[in-house]
């Protein structure tokens, strides 16, 4: 599942990943995160990642769509990226990875979710 956060700083846009992500779920919030990438701002964007269980039939192939085609010509409106995972592995993996995401990345563990979020509006 993939759903829009709600209690975040003003200018902040985030989202929580959890379980196993379906075609539907990026499909479904690919309006609102084409709206965030094309008002022409800079984006803050904080993702929960949380309980992921993996890609099911045609997720991955939809993700990258939306990569692609909704956020990549807008790339480097990126200012601020915080990933929040349970998964070490995947922690490890976004600090190797950081480099290639324009802006700033910053990874934190999901008992940080609010420091995250405070880090990502440029309060701390």
């Amino acid at each position: 599942m993939i759903e829009m956060l709600s209690d975040l700083p003003e200018g902040v846009t985030g989202i929580r990943v959890s379980g196993r992500l379906t075609a539907e779920d990026f499909i479904a919030i690919r309006p609102a995160v084409s709206t965030i990438f094309n008002a022409g701002r800079e984006v803050r964007w904080v993702e929960v990642i949380d309980d992921f269980r993996g890609f099911g039939k045609g997720a991955l192939r939809e993700d990258v769509k939306l990569g692609l085609c909704t956020v990549l010509p807008r790339f480097r409106a990126l200012r601020r990226t915080a990933i929040v995972a349970d998964v070490d592995w995947l922690r490890r993996a976004m600090r190797v990875l950081a480099w290639m995401v324009p802006g700033e990345v910053a990874v934190f563990e999901l008992h940080e979710i609010d420091s995250a979020a405070r880090w990502a509006a440029g309060w701390t």
